[in-house]
């Protein structure tokens, strides 16, 4: 396959799924700057990994894998850099209001929860609130149908507590 040919194909398929992208970028994100600076860097994975995509998984399936993986090493880089960098105080004005102001109280309640998951545990709630099944989960994450469904337990579990604090 020439490399034109292989980049139509790729762009097909992305333009297709791109949203995928986009979900994980607000998943792991909270600022607009670095979402689109995550998106660039899963944009860069995937494209650079497309070549060995064999098709054995659905494209989707394969997308959110590379997706969560960048976005997990990308969140952990950005954690060690924050803690190397302290604004002054006489910034904290300046901070965005952000977007949650539009959103009713029960999703603001839900976004802080899922906020307080850990990076695998943010992955399995966006897929189940896609309707994705245990199988694509499972796919997806790297783990057992039946791991998916014990996680999914605590998950819930967890939410309910953090909701209810």
């Amino acid at each position: 396959m020439t490399n034109l040919s292989l980049e139509q194909e790729f762009l097909a398929k992305l333009n297709d799924s791109q949203g995928i992208v986009h979900k994980v970028c607000r998943m792991y994100c909270d600022e607009e700057e670095e979402r689109k600076d995550l998106f660039q860097e899963i944009l860069i994975h995937l494209w650079k990994s497309y070549p060995s995509f064999k098709g054995d998984a659905k494209f989707s399936t394969w997308m959110y894998r590379v997706a969560f993986n960048v976005a997990i090493q990308h969140l952990r880089k950005e954690k060690k850099k924050k803690e190397d960098v302290v604004l002054p105080e006489r910034f904290d004005h300046l901070s965005e209001v952000p977007e949650e102001e539009e959103l009713g109280k029960e999703k603001k309640m839900l976004r802080y929860a899922i906020g307080q998951l850990n990076e695998i545990e943010k992955a399995i709630v966006m897929l189940y609130l896609e309707e994705r099944d245990n199988e694509d989960i499972a796919d997806i994450i790297g783990i057992s149908q039946n791991n998916v469904r014990v996680k999914m337990t605590r998950i819930r579990n967890k939410l309910k507590e953090l909701v209810e604090a």
